[in-house]
């Protein structure tokens, strides 16, 4: 009778990584279709139709999402997600615009996602290599 147990590889860090990617963008653009009032309510009033963007960007991320978790499509996952992490960022400039000075946690959070989204704007495109 043998010992031996056979234990299943460990996924690469970078593996991981498009992962923990693909199931945070499927996550948020799920949440578009279940709550989509707080995403209709930062999209900047210079665009009409929230409701629009928001299932656009809802879609977008989905999308990337769905593409990042399969290993052949990873690549163009991580071109669409870099792609609508750009096009989304004019809302959480709104979101921090009209969160006005920051004096409470939403307000830090609304100023301090800005210069959070370059980096993960980079684990988007590192998913591209």
């Amino acid at each position: 009778m043998s010992t031996d147990t056979v234990v299943p590889a460990r996924p690469a860090a970078s593996e991981r990584s498009r992962l923990g990617l693909a199931a945070m963008l499927l996550f948020t653009g799920a949440l578009h279709f279940v709550v989509p009032a707080p995403f209709e309510k930062i999209v900047p009033g210079w665009l009409s139709n929230p409701r629009f963007w928001v299932g656009a960007s809802g879609v977008a991320e989905l999308a990337s999402g769905a593409l990042l978790a399969a290993p052949r499509t990873r690549r163009l996952g991580g071109y669409l997600a870099a792609a609508t992490i750009v096009a989304v960022y004019p809302a959480n400039i709104q979101m921090a615009l009209d969160a006005g000075v920051p004096d409470d946690a939403m307000g830090w959070f609304s100023w301090l996602r800005l210069p959070l989204q370059i980096p993960l704007f980079r684990w988007a495109l590192k998913q591209t290599r």
